[in-house]
């Protein structure tokens, strides 16, 4: 299985750090990206911010444990917690990929920026929903769990 691709765009992203608490928001995480367009001479930072409120709404509506459990199931029981500790982040990241391209879509200047907590609520609900398989495949490539790639223990 394949994540689907992401929106078409002209823009390179790649991520730069990320996640982490926003300065003085104890409740609200941050990736980092950094984001190129062909036409520009440098690319730019962008800082996409979700509540950990929304993340928890977002990863109960997916079912992303229940999408996860088969995949858990083949590691070694005393690996497994060092998987399962690096899903949060996994899934921060691949949220926040998810808002930055709802972004991209209508537009980005040449400029630093931040994509507010507050921002894109609902069309980031929605567009999670919709690429639910692009995070769970996210997760798990970034785990190095995807069915089409052999896990760390199988060679």
């Amino acid at each position: 299985m394949h994540p689907p691709p992401p929106p078409e765009s002209s823009h390179r992203v790649t991520l730069f750090f990320g996640p982490e608490p926003v300065e003085g928001q104890s409740d609200t995480q941050a990736c980092v990206f950094n984001v190129k367009k062909r036409s520009w001479k440098g690319g730019i930072q962008v800082s996409v911010e979700v509540s950990t409120d929304q993340l928890s709404a977002i990863r109960h509506t997916i079912q992303l444990s229940n999408r996860l459990t088969q995949a858990f199931t083949t590691l070694d029981p005393e690996e497994r917690p060092g998987y399962e500790g690096r899903v949060g982040d996994l899934f921060t990241q691949a949220v926040s990929w998810c808002k930055l391209d709802l972004r991209l879509q209508s537009g980005l200047t040449q400029e630093n920026q931040r994509i507010l907590a507050s921002e894109l609520v609902s069309d980031l609900d929605q567009a999670v929903i919709t690429r639910a398989e692009y995070v769970v495949a996210y997760i798990l490539t970034e785990l190095d769990l995807s069915p089409d790639r052999p896990s760390p223990s199988s060679f």
